[in-house]
């Protein structure tokens, strides 16, 4: 077969516009064509008055060898390329010890798959609680304002990934087509099939979490074994013959050991308690960027009619979103992050305290606001010199001011965008009503972050209101604080994946600094599960160098 890209036609299209693009391109009459599937579909809206679908299609043909070599130069037409997945090992049975998986975040559940799918039965630790019990102690806080620090936005089954919009894609190469491995693997627990050709695909929370389960219950007829509510508390490690230092197992907080010479760590971005534990271990790790900055919420028909103009509201189109960035005169960037389109913004906090928000939204993006969080970059250079787990501390202090500024009940502060740059603190919100719950306080945030980001997010909105007519409205608004957009560590790996310093510990996903959204984390989880099992069968790493 061959795959045609670039395939333009007008939006809302009648079904012979497909074929008649393809016969175009390939200068062919519609009988020899055999069959055809979309690969890919997206839009281009960049012409409002004019908007176009824009496919990637598989095709069969008649004389497929001629018309091939006919376009040969042309890059939009190339072989179907092989998208299938094939295992790098399979269990002999004469393993000396399960694989340990720590996290069921997105990285954790499909390293937890793999190795389960090659037969090496791994344990799967996690903190928190399976993935209903969570949702329950999720919603304590959201109507309760009650924190379970143990069960929350960011820890238990499924990982921060299920209380989001559910996006998945990325920006990484992925040459070997391992995120293809993972969209095949949540269609059969149960998304729905158009993640496979969508070219900016969403699953939405109510569906990750029936999903999860369904994940769930394959690692555990493949032999895999699930334990929540198993906090791990210490590695044990020792020296090897050689003079390097070898993972032995793990500590539970019970008090439990669990023996095994390959770990993987994917502890999720927010596990603070355990960095501090990797770093009194002796484990390598160093500080990384990362951003800070608030939520703003607009109505999702007025980012529609920015976006998509008189199409708005067209069924191929769905709820529109963006992507912001300015490089400010202060030498920061500022940039929306995790938007999402008919969404909620939520309470994310994971220590008692603080207050952190994120975005979520349904498979139907159908809530009345769309949000993002706009955010500022800080590095350890500048900003939180000195020490590997610096960042930490950053993220900290902002949290506990923005926890104070709401009335240290986890009602988040909350300021309309004309009062933030006007400089002045908020008494009321205007016409867009914020969706955070337990609630938002009128408030001044100006003390909720670094003068340095307040005065770059003040001066980036006015631009953003050039790129998207009516983001800068006056009544918009912002809720702090978003902190927790990656890990503000990295757990430092060599080419064969494992720790710098620590042989058998396989730091992974966004806690180990190595991944940044839902599917970028499964891959990665699918890289270092094939590295383990690789290890174990006593095979050569050299094919996953770099992969």
């Amino acid at each position: 077969m061959l795959r045609l890209t670039e395939l333009r036609v007008p939006l809302g299209h009648s079904p012979d516009a497909l074929t008649a693009a393809i016969c175009e391109r390939l200068a062919i009459q519609p009988d020899q064509i055999i069959d055809y599937k979309i690969a890919r579909r997206a839009h281009d809206a960049r012409r409002k008055a004019a908007i176009l679908m824009v496919y990637s299609v598989d095709i069969a043909l008649k004389d497929e060898a001629t018309i091939a070599a006919r376009y040969a130069e042309d890059i939009r037409v190339r072989p179907t390329p092989d998208v299938d997945y094939r295992f790098t090992a399979k269990a002999s049975g004469d393993e000396t010890s399960r694989p340990i998986v720590i996290g069921t975040g997105p990285c954790g559940l499909f390293a937890g798959l793999l190795l389960a799918q090659m037969g090496f039965r791994p344990i799967i630790l996690d903190r928190g609680k399976v993935v209903r019990e969570r949702t329950k102690d999720t919603w304590g806080l959201w109507r309760g304002k009650v924190l379970n620090p143990e069960s929350n936005v960011q820890y238990g089954e499924g990982g921060a990934g299920t209380f989001s919009d559910g996006k998945l894609y990325s920006q990484i190469k992925d040459p070997r087509h391992l995120g293809r491995k993972v969209l095949t693997e949540f269609v059969k627990a149960g998304a729905p099939p158009e993640i496979l050709t969508e070219a900016h695909p969403h699953i939405g929370t109510f569906r990750l979490v029936s999903m999860v389960e369904s994940l769930r219950q394959s690692i555990e007829e493949l032999g895999g074994e699930y334990r929540f509510q198993n906090k791990v508390v210490d590695l044990l490690v020792d020296t090897d013959p050689s003079g390097e230092r070898q993972i032995r197992g793990v500590v539970l907080e019970s008090g439990e050991k669990l023996l095994s010479d390959h770990v993987i760590l994917a502890i999720g971005h927010s596990a603070r308690d355990t960095f501090q534990m990797l770093y009194d271990r002796g484990v390598y790790i160093e500080a990384k960027p990362f951003s800070i900055g608030f939520r703003i919420e607009h109505p999702q028909s007025l980012i529609d009619n920015a976006r998509f103009g008189t199409s708005a509201k067209h069924p191929d189109l769905g709820a529109a979103d963006y992507k912001l960035s300015h490089a400010c005169s202060n030498g920061r960037t500022v940039y929306s992050f995790c938007m999402c389109p008919g969404g909620t913004v939520v309470a994310a906090a994971s220590e008692p305290g603080r207050l952190v928000t994120n975005g979520m939204s349904q498979y139907s993006r159908k809530e009345r606001n769309a949000n993002a969080g706009i955010v500022v970059d800080v590095t350890p250079e500048k900003d939180f010199p000195g020490h590997p787990l610096a960042g930490i501390a950053l993220q900290r202090r902002w949290e506990e001011q923005a926890f104070k500024a709401g009335g240290e009940n986890y009602v988040a502060p909350g300021q309309r965008l004309g009062d933030f740059l006007a400089g002045r603190a908020s008494t009321a919100l205007g016409e867009v009503i914020p969706s955070y719950k337990p609630g938002v306080l009128p408030t001044d945030l100006s003390g909720c972050l670094p003068d340095f980001a307040i005065a770059a997010m003040r001066e980036a909105f006015p631009v953003f209101g050039r790129q998207i007519p009516g983001f800068d409205n006056p009544d918009a608004v912002l809720t702090g604080v978003e902190t927790r957009t990656s890990s503000p560590i990295r757990i430092t790996r060599g080419k064969s994946f494992q720790s710098l310093n620590t042989k058998g510990l396989y730091p992974a996903g966004e806690g180990a600094g190595y991944a940044g959204g839902i599917l970028s984390a499964a891959v990665d989880g699918i890289k270092v599960a094939e590295a383990v099992a690789l290890a174990m069968t006593h095979q050569d790493e050299a094919a996953l160098v770099g992969a």
